[in-house]
């Protein structure tokens, strides 16, 4: 009897192990945590971002190396995207490859400056490892590159040889210009984080804590040189400023900006959630990344328990100027996809100019009210709106 409760109290300390191991592998971690976000200094900000290895303040030079070489990727996508698990605008900027179908490790990524590669982030799919770096070349203003697919070998070796299970903490003096690993198949992560100049569009930032990187997302063109801001404007396909993208669209009061399910611990999502349903619990009212005109309506759990995200068929009321007295409203929901100056569905060209469309039928029906200005009602149906009449005993409660 005494082995048998020695095994199973064997089995459960696995069990808790292992999911101990799961959260920390859900997604990237801001450094150092905390419970606040209020008062913070900027040179807190990014001691926290940095785990504490930075110096000085400001922007003592501009970064002047593309992340690839411009004969290497296509275009810029610029910030804001909402797909898949993503539901809320992400962070991020993509480099994309000239040929989605090369090998993983085709094509060099580069230092953007003089600067100190503190972090080294792994994560293994059915693909491979891929990497998350973070660079930093004051106290205030850093970058960072995710999906590496490999290391230089002298960034490999430290890495080998850096603190930590999940996020190797290391501490690499980079040139601009190295090479500090490669890429292939897929598109290149990267973003600036400017801890000075806080986003302004998140109503409650503390709802970020679980990736406050994001309050510091910082439109790149401003931190470039001459020379490098010419050459990713060339590859750019937004048009309609800020041309780098946009993620933070919370007007309060109102229904455009990001919202989460209530009980939920902001992006956090609900406790003990795996890596790919975090999200579950966002919902998004949010301008296209490349058309802003339209707006997409980006769904973690829609009428199937899926992710969606759609365009209203008449592309109307807009978001920003629903509020409390606007009671109950209903959008009919599509699929939509960029469309380029011939007519035809865009797929990752160099091209400006593009706009939106609708596809195939109406896929479905979203209803929301604001209840105050800072909790809303939704629920999503899989039928069109002219076959709903109200909310169901399943509609859900969103706050922000």
């Amino acid at each position: 009897m005494k082995k048998i409760l020695l095994i199973l109290l064997g089995l459960i300390v696995l069990v808790i192990a292992f999911m101990a191991i799961a959260r920390a592998l859900r997604r990237p971690k801001a450094g150092v945590q905390g419970n606040q976000l209020s008062g913070t200094s900027p040179e807190r900000a990014g001691r926290d971002l940095s785990r504490g290895k930075c110096s000085g303040s400001g922007v003592p030079y501009k970064l002047s190396v593309s992340p690839m070489k411009l004969e290497d990727f296509s275009i810029i996508i610029p910030y804001g995207l909402v797909v898949g698990n993503h539901v809320t605008p992400i962070d991020h900027q993509y480099f994309s490859p000239k040929n989605y179908q090369s090998p993983r490790d085709a094509y060099e990524v580069r230092a953007m400056a003089d600067s100190r590669l503190v972090e080294i982030q792994p994560r293994t799919n059915e693909r491979g490892t891929e990497y998350r770096m973070v660079f930093v070349v004051s106290c205030t203003f850093l970058y960072y590159y995710d999906l590496v697919t490999s290391l230089a070998p002298d960034i490999k070796a430290a890495y080998d040889n850096g603190k930590g299970i999940f996020n190797r903490e290391v501490d690499i003096t980079v040139q601009a210009g190295q090479v500090i690993g490669r890429i292939g198949g897929q598109t290149l992560d990267f973003a600036v984080w400017d801890t000075t100049k806080p986003l302004t569009g998140f109503v409650v930032p503390e709802h970020y804590l679980e990736e406050r990187w994001k309050l510091y997302t910082a439109d790149p063109l401003d931190y470039y040189t001459d020379e490098l801001r010419t050459l990713a404007l060339s590859r750019y396909i937004r048009t309609v400023p800020p041309i780098s993208g946009k993620i933070d669209y919370d007007i309060d009061g109102k229904l455009i900006g990001n919202w989460f399910l209530e009980g939920s611990d902001g992006y956090r999502g609900l406790k003990d959630t795996d890596q790919q349903n975090y999200s579950k619990t966002h919902l998004a009212f949010v301008p296209n990344h490349v058309v802003p005109s339209h707006f997409m309506i980006s769904i973690g759990e829609n009428w199937s328990g899926q992710f969606g995200q759609y365009i209203d068929v008449d592309n109307t009321p807009d978001p920003k100027d629903i509020g409390v007295e606007s009671g109950v409203v209903k959008y009919d929901l599509i699929m939509g996809e960029l469309v380029g100056a011939n007519g035809m569905a865009w797929h990752n060209t160099l091209e400006t100019g593009l706009t939106m469309r609708s596809v195939q039928s109406v896929a479905g029906c979203a209803i929301v009210q604001m209840l105050e200005s800072r909790k809303i009602k939704f629920e999503s149906f899989g039928q069109p709106c002219t076959a709903v009449s109200d909310f169901s005993r399943a509609v859900k409660i969103y706050t922000r």
